[in-house]
């Protein structure tokens, strides 16, 4: 597959800059964002009286972790603008999660905000090998959602055509990329898979087709399901990361030369780790939960956001600024099944590492008497033997992969081709918890 690396002349002066510098600048945006959300955004204000702690403490970066977290309950019971730093009148955009538990959590943007996400997605799209000029088709949803205007303004800005296609149509999506010919594509990578099942459907060879470079993001994926996704569409797939309470895609991206995890827009962004349980802040390279401070925003400024995501900080390697490394999963989406701790990213990897399998799958979790039982839906790969012998024999290895890898009992159900609901629109659901709430 072709990569596309950017000259070191090309890239922002603040992607090649020594950690001295970049630290320097991190402290002078970090003070004054602390004092922006202080004197503009009353509840915060009143978690760092609670805390005991003000702005004018923080005299180093290490200082910050005096300070309080926010969480997503934060926003939902400030609905809809308590948050919010500047009025109502200056913003520009409001954009929000889509509330299916609770209401929704809403997100404002100056214009000035909207011009640093737009340069940032620009950066990040640069980082994965897109040029100037370059076809960008956009499948992520236009709307609340954060992921299709933020892929499609960030796309403008490098100077690239964008097709805003958003989500779902499926069989039209492989229709205008045959037609079109885009040389990206921006969706999520449950998604993409989708539409490699349709191009192989039509008599498409995916391997065939004008895209070089596929930029995926809006939930976690493995790097079983890279190589799946390279392997069956010829092109690049690069991981973008972001989330709309911090500012949407963009937040860090990777960059194609090396896809080692996604570089973490430290100008922006300044990220931590800490141990989900206690909240302590962990060194660089241990596991734990990813929490975002935002130095540069204006209309909603964010401090110490927990993002329940798991993962690691790593060092610099293509640029000057630190990486992620892949989203293991999420603490809130932990399960615990019969005392163990079960992430549905670890079942994806063990899918993923059986050719015969599609990496299409559910997880049900349901209570037989008063005992935990997981069920694994998944489906055969079109190109394998579908017979029941086949399907006998394939989940009989994977439900003694899941025994010995992960540590827990489940049955599987290996189904045939195209039996699981496709998600066309947003995420996929890979989760069905029916236990009964305690």
């Amino acid at each position: 597959m072709p990569v596309r690396p950017v000259a070191a002349v090309d890239l922002d002066p603040i992607e090649r800059a020594s950690r001295d510098e970049l630290q320097a600048l991190q402290l002078q945006r970090l003070r004054w964002s602390l004092r922006h959300a202080y004197d503009n955004v009353a509840p915060l204000r009143q978690k760092f009286d609670a805390a005991d702690v003000h702005p004018d403490d923080l005299h180093s970066l290490a200082d910050l972790a005096r300070f309080p977290f926010t969480t997503k309950s934060d926003l939902r019971d400030t609905y809809p603008f308590g948050m919010f730093a500047v009025p109502r009148t200056q913003v520009v955009r409001v954009h929000a999660s889509s509330g299916t538990t609770g209401r929704p959590t809403v997100v404002g943007y100056t214009r000035r905000d909207l011009d640093v996400w737009a340069d940032l997605v620009a950066r990040s799209i640069r980082a994965a090998g897109g040029r100037s000029g370059d076809i960008v088709h956009v499948a992520y949803g236009y709307g609340l959602f954060t992921g299709g205007l933020g892929a499609h303004y960030g796309a403008e800005r490098l100077g690239c055509t964008v097709i805003p296609m958003s989500g779902g149509q499926t069989e039209k999506q492989v229709q205008l990329i045959r037609d079109f010919a885009p040389d990206i594509i921006m969706v999520t990578p449950s998604y993409m898979l989708t539409l490699i099942d349709e191009m192989a459907r039509q008599g498409m060879d995916p391997t065939a087709t004008s895209l070089a470079i596929g930029i995926f993001g809006a939930e976690p994926w493995t790097e079983a399901m890279r190589a799946s996704i390279e392997q069956r569409a010829g092109l690049d797939a690069v991981d973008i990361y972001g989330l709309s309470e911090v500012m949407g895609p963009g937040v860090a991206s990777e960059c194609v030369e090396t896809k080692d995890g996604p570089v973490v827009w430290e100008d922006h962004f300044y990220p931590e780790i800490v141990d989900p349980v206690t909240g302590a802040v962990l060194e660089d390279g241990q596991q734990g939960e990813l929490v975002f401070t935002s130095l540069t925003k204006e209309a909603l400024p964010i401090v110490r956001y927990r993002t329940r995501d798991l993962t690691r900080l790593l060092p610099p390697t293509a640029r000057a600024m630190r990486r992620i490394g892949k989203i293991t999963g999420r603490s809130d989406d932990m399960l615990i099944i019969r005392g163990v701790n079960v992430f549905p990213s670890q079942i994806e990897e063990l899918i993923c590492g059986m050719p015969a399998l599609a990496p299409h799958y559910l997880l049900v979790v349901d209570k037989d008497a008063h005992l935990d039982s997981l069920t694994v839906k998944v489906e055969i790969a079109a190109t394998a033997d579908g017979g029941n012998e086949a399907h006998r024999r394939l989940g009989e290895e994977l439900r003694g992969l899941i025994k010995s890898l992960v540590g827990v009992s489940a049955s599987v159900e290996v189904m045939p081709p195209f039996a699981l609901e496709r998600v066309s629109v947003g995420k996929a659901k890979r989760v069905l918890d029916r236990r009964p709430a305690v």
